[in-house]
């Protein structure tokens, strides 16, 4: 039976701003948090990087769309997180991106977003894309410690 004796058998490293991008940009889920009667709501969307933005396309109608539209110029506070974690060995990574989301409303960059990103929960209704600019990017990795320095016994 193999046990650790003081310290898990995982190591924590905290991820620079590009790596994490780099790492968000290697996967196309993940979640968006922002607020609806001031509490958080959470939704599962796909999304692309694009000009270090985060891209996601949304319903006309939906509460994420109701929220941008009141925004101010600047958008409105969202978090975004996605992850790629091994649920048998709980190693791998995850990325917290927190910024401002506006939906777009240029008629030329919402072809342009259609082409890039296709929705993967299709449904009928008239499609928004929401461009979420990263301020606070925050990524770790979870890799496997070696045996030699996690006191195994």
């Amino acid at each position: 039976m193999v046990r650790y004796v003081d310290r898990p058998p995982h190591r924590r490293i905290d991820l620079d701003r590009a790596e994490a991008l780099r790492l968000l940009g290697s996967v196309s889920m993940g979640r968006i948090v922002f607020t609806v009667q001031a509490l958080p709501t959470v939704r599962p969307v796909n999304h692309v990087l694009d000009g270090g933005d985060i891209v996601i396309r949304i319903l006309e109608g939906s509460a994420l769309t109701s929220q941008t539209l009141q925004g101010d110029d600047t958008g409105v506070v969202v978090a975004y997180e996605a992850d790629a974690i091994d649920p048998d060995t709980h190693l791998g990574w995850s990325v917290v991106v927190t910024g401002y989301a506006r939906l777009v409303t240029d008629p030329g960059e919402l072809v342009r977003i259609r082409a890039l990103l296709e929705p993967w929960a299709a449904q009928p209704g008239t499609d928004h894309a929401v461009r979420i600019h990263p301020d606070l990017i925050t990524g770790v990795l979870l890799t496997a410690r070696d045996k030699a320095c996690a006191g195994w016994s």
